[in-house]
């Protein structure tokens, strides 16, 4: 059996601290997509618009089967799913730096 180190234990509860709360982020993210003031004016927006839609719910549908490995583990969380939560973390970081791109173009003049 493998002994496990406790600093690899708190590594693992801050992953899964950090999945939950890019959870709510993305939550927060697809509201303020699909709201009002943020509806795009020009046919490449809508385009923009659409992929980053689409790339929400696909982040969304990894999200939910991830938390649902994890949450299945109960105690221990095994390697694999520790380097596809960190690799999941980073396609959030694009996904949130994707978000940032398209407000930054909704602001430039059409």
């Amino acid at each position: 059996m493998q002994h496990i180190s406790p600093n690899t234990i708190e590594h693992k509860q801050e992953l899964l601290v950090r999945v939950e709360r890019n959870e709510r982020m993305v939550q927060r993210l697809s509201e303020k997509l699909n709201s009002y003031t943020f509806e795009p004016k020009c046919p490449q927006r809508f385009e923009k618009f659409y992929e980053l839609n689409r790339h929400i719910q696909e982040f969304r549908k990894h999200q939910n089967r991830l938390l649902s490995k994890i949450r299945n583990q109960k105690v221990d969380l095994p390697e694999t799913h520790t380097h596809e939560i960190e690799s999941h973390l980073d396609r959030f970081k694009v996904l949130e730096s994707e978000f940032a791109a398209y407000l930054f173009d909704l602001k430039k003049p059409l």
